[in-house]
């Protein structure tokens, strides 16, 4: 029998890794997030912003993070890619923005994450594209009711047409993740397994 661990469905989990083997997911969240935030500010026309073009890519991060090292290691990424960026995304939107996006950003992870890990035995798009949309519906509502509710901006128009382009970009991001599948020991080389006891 072959105890080798598959990257879709490992059977016994690997240590998790540190925070310094992290570094380049981490790196990549913290960028995502707050390029995310300052774009997010800028309509591209009544319905859209720029920043539902960068935003999905904070799903890609987590997803090959996950894929490569384990749901536990992607959680590990979005905490700590979201408690920095939110401290700088303060310095770079206004507050409302800034906790509105923080708010979103770890629920729509968080679901991404789980719905991911569920799905990650089926075919290698099925759980980064299913886990990409329903976390971005829940993200997209989440984030432009506590942006925007009151503000006098189609909260509404522009949460649609935020979701419209955030469906597109899940697609589009399957690409670069079937292009990195291979090579996941660059993206997050995976820790040596725990001594047999």
């Amino acid at each position: 029998m072959n105890n080798a661990t598959s990257p879709t469905s490992p059977v016994s989990a690997p240590k998790t890794p540190s925070l310094a083997q992290l570094w380049l997911p981490i790196v990549a969240m913290i960028v995502v997030v707050v390029s995310s935030n300052y774009l997010v500010q800028f309509p591209v026309n009544s319905w859209l912003t720029w920043g539902a073009f960068t935003f999905p890519i904070a799903f890609l991060v987590t997803d090959l993070t996950n894929r490569a090292v384990g749901a536990q290691a992607a959680r590990r990424v979005a905490y700590v890619g979201f408690a920095i960026a939110v401290v700088v995304s303060l310095g770079l939107a206004p507050w409302r923005i800034a906790v509105a996006s923080g708010v979103a950003f770890i629920v729509g992870q968080l679901l991404d994450i789980t719905a991911f890990s569920r799905l990650r035995a089926l075919a290698w798009w099925k759980a980064p594209l299913i886990g990409s949309l329903v976390a971005s519906v829940v993200d997209t509502g989440l984030f432009f009711f506590l942006a925007f509710y009151g503000s006098g901006l189609d909260w509404l128009l522009l949460a649609a047409g935020d979701l419209g382009i955030k469906c597109l970009m899940a697609a589009v991001l399957l690409a670069p993740y079937k292009l990195m599948l291979p090579r996941l020991q660059t993206w997050v080389p995976a820790p040596a397994p725990a001594p047999a006891r």
